[in-house]
């Protein structure tokens, strides 16, 4: 038995398979162009990121550079996002670079530093060459804030805040524009 079709239907059935045969191709497309959820983990160092370039970019140098050299010295957990190299809000660019903790050359090297997990003797050792030079300090950790770092990270679930040691800021040689200071929880200096 032979079923005539008529050129209507057949003409319907081509596009929808026209159609069909689009979508199914454009599909994954779709899909993999549609950016996925960050991990929390990614957010945290988006934040971090964030925090650290608000707090340069209110830090003064005696010798302002033209081109700001953050180092990250020990393991981090909140960099990655950092470490891409970015720019401040006001054009000046963030060149960033990891070293150890025992670099011999770190007080020249750096306008900045962000430290992350070292032993007591390399936080020690960091703290004695950076003395007496303008470099400003950023742990990760909270427990340096008393031992010299000038600004400590509070990276929390919902947000990263920081604490700030006054006495190291005085003895930095860095000045920091008193609006930072106000907006951190200030922890006094153990004697």
């Amino acid at each position: 038995m032979n079923v005539a079709v008529s050129p209507t239907k057949r003409r319907l059935s081509w596009r929808r398979m026209l159609l069909l045969a689009v979508l199914w191709v454009l599909a994954p497309v779709t899909v993999a162009q549609t950016p996925a959820p960050a991990s929390m983990a990614d957010q945290r160092a988006q934040a971090v990121t964030q925090v650290v370039l608000g707090i340069l970019s209110y830090a003064r140098w005696p010798v302002e550079p033209a081109q700001l050299r953050l180092c990250i010295v020990g393991p981090t957990q909140y960099t990655d996002d950092l470490v891409k190299g970015t720019t401040q809000a006001t054009g000046r660019p963030v060149v960033v670079q990891r070293l150890l903790a025992g670099h011999p050359d770190i007080a020249n090297a750096c306008d900045a530093v962000y430290i992350g997990q070292l032993t007591s003797d390399e936080r020690t050792r960091l703290f004695a060459s950076l003395t007496g030079r303008p470099v400003l300090s950023i742990s990760e950790g909270g427990d340096q804030c008393t031992v010299g770092s000038l600004f400590c990270l509070r990276v929390g679930d919902e947000q990263v805040s920081f604490e700030v040691n006054l006495d190291s800021v005085a003895r930095s040689g860095v000045r920091i524009h008193p609006s930072v200071l106000q907006l951190s929880r200030r922890r006094a200096p153990e004697s």
